[in-house]
């Protein structure tokens, strides 16, 4: 296990990919998590970012690869790095294995003079607004209408790729949830987009619309998001 790995349950270890064996099997495991896309971490840029000195781990349970993530620097200046990407296989998801990621790359990062780590979510996953800003108390920085065009693996395609870019501050305390007398508008998101994808596209369809429409007027008129709330959706404050 790599020395900046946090407390794992017996069992689950996370470890740099180092051979090239490692490096397909985990591309091979973010293509199931994102059912079927090969082209999201293709094994040569995969190998190509942990051979550079990027971070690039694999999640293992014993000796079964059952997650991964990458992430690459930014410019040296800002002492950031940017999360591409991070995925459980279906079936182990919500069991505190996307966080002991996470808490693992902070650490990584943190050894190597990094203060930030930032990402992107999908803002209609409500899991994923919970996870990124309540529980890591990842902080808001911009919403990106399409921000990769046309996507073609099975979790976004028919869906155009709007995404919520997020900072984390490593050595910062989560930042908080906006109190309530803060809050100025609420914009609300389906408790389950990946269900209403499957029983209704067109509705489906319509929530990102309207999503979009809402959090890219509050953003336009100074507000901006203060946090998350798994009733009310996003919370919006004064700048």
């Amino acid at each position: 296990m790599d020395a900046a790995s946090p407390d794992l349950a017996p069992g689950i270890d996370i470890r740099p990919l180092e051979t090239v064996a490692e490096v397909f099997t985990a591309s091979a495991v973010l293509a199931e998590v994102w059912a079927g896309d090969r082209s999201g971490m293709p094994p040569n840029l995969l190998r190509a970012l942990a051979h550079s000195g990027n971070y690039a781990v694999g999640l293992y349970d014993h000796e079964r690869m059952v997650g991964a993530s990458v992430a690459f620097f930014a410019e040296p200046a800002a002492r950031s790095m940017h999360s591409h990407i991070t995925g459980v296989l279906p079936g182990l998801q919500s069991h505190g294995l996307g966080r002991a990621l996470k808490q693992h790359q902070r650490e990584w990062a943190l050894a190597r003079g990094v203060g930030h780590i930032t990402w992107t979510f999908d803002p209609l996953v409500a899991r994923n607004a919970h996870f990124n800003l309540r529980v890591l108390g990842a902080r808001v920085t911009e919403y990106l209408v399409n921000q990769y065009g046309p996507m073609d693996d099975g979790v976004n395609r028919g869906d155009e790729s709007d995404r919520i870019m997020v900072s984390w501050a490593l050595a910062a305390p989560p930042a908080p949830t906006a109190a309530d007398e803060l809050v100025v508008a609420t914009v609300p998101i389906p408790r389950d987009i990946a269900l209403l994808r499957e029983g209704s596209p067109t509705d489906a369809a319509a929530w990102r619309i309207r999503v979009r429409d809402a959090l890219v007027r509050h953003l336009t008129d100074g507000l901006v998001i203060g946090g998350f709330d798994d009733d009310r959706g996003y919370l919006l404050v004064r700048a």
